[in-house]
């Protein structure tokens, strides 16, 4: 096979002589379904010979821009755990005492510690958010169906913990080194219950442990000593609250011995249980076992089953006939095992919810896909393994920087140089497995891509569809795409694109409804990895714009009675903009209720920065319609999209209708004559554009007249200069060389991508000149003393205090304060960003 790993970038810590980062023994990193990747090292300050326990956070577009905080652990920390949400983080110390940190402000790079519960002077060694009942399959087998229900199906699976109403109810739960479960759960009102029970009567040492959870709503939790010799214990654990307190229950499940500790051959070899891990959180039947010594390990992968009882022939004349019923019982039963391996320093398991029914299993094998189907494991030579999740056969390998490929030389270098070798001591997966996160012993971070088909060649298509379906599976279940797109070359793009809207069109019409926003903002990212389709982000942007812009102003119009009518007015001016299809502005504004459009003056003015927007656009794409043959031109796509020509024709409309009740609220024209009625010319000109393209099937071409009228555009009115998105300063675009980029934290890199922004210049402001807030349209002057924050995906700047007090503005603002209108979130930037 191929190269199914590689490196893709590195970033270290700049070596400063006085204080310094130092791994924590335990190193532990976790990465979110937002793609932020949370990891610990210790801070030595060398006059205080103490040391600080630091929790870093990143968004592994923008790897450099680290948030560092000081944990306020004051033992070392142990667990980080993320929710399904990608929101929240839970630390855990060797104290017993839980954080659970969310965004301050909605900001990604600011974190602060809210609320939390402990059990005090006992260190956790398992920590777990509760399921909130929601799971996904993944049905290989049903990749090329058209519904993205039969790709993805719901499970059934029940919450850990309802309230009232069937809503999931949050929280998590710990185990603790000396055999306690602790359970807090978060109340809507912000409150905390917490309540601690033994696991069992006879509480003994739990030096490792694990939960998962089952379809149910139980909890399961397994433990192990330490020692290979003594039995790993399954416990299940039941939730519940009874009169405002939290109630736990739990009872003892079949335990297993490792089989290695039981082979002759290795009786005494692996004394210890190094590493104890449910296969997945929600599949609490399998679990992975690792046994070490000072040099090797052995990996074991057990699962439960229900099996027949064998009952003896005296009983079966004397019991009872009960349907012939053969008593079950639970039992662990070994699946595989591995050989002796090098010492295993870390494992990462897949959090891609693959189905692996014989049939879905097979496909995966004959199509190639293996995302969801490895786990990774480290050694301490430095070399990474993927290896299947069931058969524990080995997948793909990557040589880290120290191991050689000959096991002679690596003998003879073992001889010569004592000093120890770097490898991973925490790993993670990415959500689609496409990429695996190390953070070695230096607490350097290394980012490896791990190829869809681990390395086996395919052809074009075949490695496309196996992108798109990850693809849709981000779309469907909201979680970040960056690690899908360090796996496209530019020659994909295009046709990427092309194969997601098909799809797209294939789902039913609420559905699309649902994901009409997710899929722009899907295809702009795309987009940005191509030269020749570099333009189209622009496109993309400005259209999820403009539907944020079109959805709010038309929430601002009132029916005018009461009692309200079977459509709302933004409904109805739908309507009514399509059906009549005048060219005459006045003539369609006749058609319509005016009282429904009467709004306040002072919300009329304050809009007046995004009406002048829209009157904008429309002017830069008709005076643009003439040289509609140079698709590197943004807008241009524009032109030929319908329903985005349909949008602006009803904004239109709405903005002539405000316009007569406050004229200061209209787009402003520099005009070449005063009798001029800018607003019908150019509404005029856009319906006929609209009329070309307004169906898909009979799409028409724009006639000479029209294109002579836009022509002499420029000569009638000043054509202003659009703003558009810088492109962005992330990294993706300079992976995609598959040159290793090495990065330092705290340090954006100087290297400029490949050649796309330079041509893209020609569209961005050039730095010194003056700023602009993207979303409220505002100017911020060319070094803005206004605090902004960019979007970590596609760049977007906005202030991040509210100049305004209006409603209406607010209801505009609320769209978003979470995220940006693409869906990515929101990073502080430095004051001095020019």
């Amino acid at each position: 096979p191929g190269c199914a790993m590689d490196l893709a970038y590195v970033c270290e810590w700049e070596k400063r002589p006085k204080s310094n980062h130092c791994p924590s023994i335990p190193l532990v990193c976790a990465w979110s379904c937002r793609n932020l990747i949370a990891f610990t090292t210790d801070l030595r300050n060398e006059e205080e010979k103490d040391l600080t326990h630091m929790v870093h956070i990143i968004d592994t577009e923008h790897p450099w821009d680290v948030y560092s905080v000081n944990s306020g652990h004051a033992e070392i920390i142990t667990c980080l755990e993320w929710d399904q949400s990608g929101s929240r983080l839970l630390s855990a110390d060797a104290d017993g005492h839980i954080k659970c940190w969310s965004m301050a402000d909605h900001l990604a790079n600011s974190w602060e510690n809210t609320v939390g519960s402990m059990v005090e002077g006992d260190p956790v060694v398992a920590l777990s958010w509760l399921h909130n009942g929601v799971k996904l399959a993944l049905h290989v087998e049903k990749s090329g169906a058209s519904s993205f229900g039969e790709k993805f199906s719901r499970v059934k699976f029940s919450p850990s913990l309802t309230l009232f109403g069937g809503k999931p109810m949050e929280g998590w739960i710990a185990v603790t080194i000396s055999g306690l479960v602790t359970v807090s759960l978060l109340k809507p009102n912000g409150q905390v219950l917490t309540s601690t029970e033994s696991l069992c009567r006879l509480r003994c040492r739990v030096a490792l442990a694990d939960v998962a959870f089952t379809g149910g709503g139980n909890i399961v939790v397994a433990t192990s000593d330490g020692s290979s010799s003594s039995p790993v214990q399954f416990y299940k654990v039941c939730v519940s609250v009874v009169n405002e307190k939290c109630k736990i229950d739990t009872e003892i499940l079949p335990s297993l011995f490792m089989r290695c500790t039981t082979d002759p051959a290795r009786k005494d070899k692996y004394p210890a249980i190094t590493h104890l891990k449910f296969l997945a959180r929600d599949m609490s039947e399998q679990v992975l076992l690792c046994a070490s010594n000072q040099n090797n390990s052995i990996v074991e992968c057990w699962s439960l089953r229900k099996e027949g009882l064998p009952v003896n022939n005296i009983f079966q004349q004397i019991s009872p006939v009960v349907g012939d019923k053969q008593p079950m019982i639970l039992k662990w039963r070994i699946l595989s095992a591995t050989n002796d391996l090098d010492r295993v320093s870390a494992v990462a398991l897949p959090k891609l919810p693959i189905s692996l029914t014989n049939t879905d299993l097979k496909v995966a094998n004959d199509t190639k896909f293996f995302p969801g189907l490895g786990l990774a494991l480290a050694f301490h030579d430095g070399s990474v393994h993927i290896v299947h999740r069931l058969s524990l056969q080995m997948m793909a390998v990557f040589y880290g920087s120290s191991s050689q490929r000959s096991v002679d030389e690596q003998t003879i270098k073992r001889q010569r140089t004592a000093g120890p070798l770097v490898h991973f001591k925490a790993m993670q997966l990415s959500w689609t497995s496409l990429a695996l996160a190390g953070i070695d012993s230096h607490g350097k971070l290394s980012m490896l891509r791990i190829s869809p088909s681990m390395g086996h060649v395919l052809d074009m298509n075949m490695s496309l569809r196996h992108l798109l379906f990850l693809l849709e599976y981000c779309m469907v279940t909201g979680y970040d795409w960056w690690d899908i797109l360090l796996h496209v070359q530019p020659n994909m793009v295009q046709n990427l694109v092309e194969k997601l809207h098909e799809e797209y069109m294939r789902q039913n019409a609420a559905l699309q409804q649902v994901l009409s926003t997710r899929i722009v903002a899907m295809k702009a990212s795309l987009c940005k990895l191509s030269s020749s389709t570099i333009a189209r982000v622009c496109d993309y942007h400005a259209k999820l714009f403009l539907i944020a812009i079109s959805c709010t102003l038309k929430s601002l119009l009132r029916p005018h009675f009461l009692n309200t009518p079977d459509k709302s007015p933004g409904d109805r001016l739908t309507e009514i903009c399509s059906k009549i299809t005048d060219v005459d502005i006045d003539k369609v504004m006749i058609n319509l209720k005016t009282e429904e459009f009467v709004l306040e003056m002072t919300t009329l003015q304050s809009l007046q920065q995004l009406i002048q927007w829209v009157g904008d656009f429309v002017l830069y794409l008709l005076a643009s319609l003439p040289n509609q043959g140079s698709p590197v031109r943004p807008g241009h796509s524009f032109l030929r999209d319908g329903a985005s020509l349909g949008m602006f024709r009803e904004l239109m409309v709405v903005i002539r209708i405000w316009g007569l009740l406050k004229p200061s609220c209209l787009p402003v024209y520099t005009a070449t004559s005063d009798t001029q009625d800018s607003m019908s010319l150019l509404f005029r000109l856009l319906t006929k554009l609209w009329l070309c393209c307004r169906e898909e099937n009979h799409m028409t071409e724009p006639d000479d007249a029209l294109i002579d009228e836009c022509c002499l555009l420029p000569s009638q009115l000043l054509i202003p200069n659009i703003d558009w998105l810088p492109i962005n300063d992330g990294i993706i675009t300079k992976l995609q060389s598959k040159q290793l980029v090495r990065l330092q934290f705290g340090k954006a890199p100087g290297l400029v991508g490949h050649t796309v922004s330079s041509q893209f210049d020609a569209f961005v402001r050039a730095p010194g000149q003056p700023k602009i807030d993207h979303l409220r349209r505002l100017h911020l002057g060319a070094y803005p003393t206004e605090e902004c924050k960019s979007c970590t995906r596609c760049g977007c700047v906005t202030m991040l205090k509210s100049p305004n007090k209006v409603t209406a503005v607010k209801q505009w603002e609320q769209r978003w304060i979470k995220n940006c209108l693409c869906g990515g979130l929101w990073r502080r930037m430095p004051l001095s960003y020019s």
